[in-house]
């Protein structure tokens, strides 16, 4: 890693970890190695309920993210803890249910203030808060939110992106 600075930790939270929260993961960390910036950013996910953890991301995520060039095969889904706090340096919330979660779990005013909502930091998002949960949906649905996702992604990083390179 340049310059010594520890590299900027951003966990992705959803439902179960194996739709929504790895495709940010993956885009997210994609946009950081197109730039040169992998080494200085770790991009993990996680999710707020258990039921799926071990288990390989859904196969509609899987499909979707390799018709857009993406990889996440290697995906295993974990349960958020709050060791994520402490190791992550912002915790991004897929949809609001999963940011009261988050802020329930928070155990003071630093893990409170690392929580973000995905489609805060898009000004494409028209005022919408949520990033819809494609698990129940047809397969076309995981190829929306992943359009979703990417387009916050990239707002996201932008603003990141000046502060992560003068760190470096």
């Amino acid at each position: 890693m340049t310059g010594g600075s520890a590299p900027f930790r951003v966990v992705f939270v959803c439902t179960g970890n194996i739709c929504r929260s790895p495709m940010a993961e993956v885009v997210f960390r994609w946009f950081a190695d197109s730039v040169g910036l992998g080494d200085r950013i770790v991009s993990t996910s996680a999710g707020t309920g258990d039921w799926h953890v071990g288990e390989r991301a859904d196969r509609r995520t899987l499909d979707a993210l390799r018709r857009h060039e993406f990889t996440a095969d290697a995906h295993r889904a974990r349960q958020f803890s709050y060791r994520d706090f402490d190791e992550n340096d912002l915790v991004v919330a897929l949809d609001t249910g999963h940011e009261r979660v988050l802020r329930e779990w928070a155990r003071d005013d630093e893990d409170e203030a690392k929580i973000a909502l995905l489609l805060s930091f898009d000004p494409h998002a028209h005022g919408a808060r949520d990033v819809p949960d494609p698990y129940y949906a047809a397969p076309e649905m995981f190829d929306e939110v992943l359009g979703m996702i990417e387009s916050a992604c990239r707002a996201l990083f932008r603003q990141l992106e000046p502060a992560i390179r003068a760190a470096g």
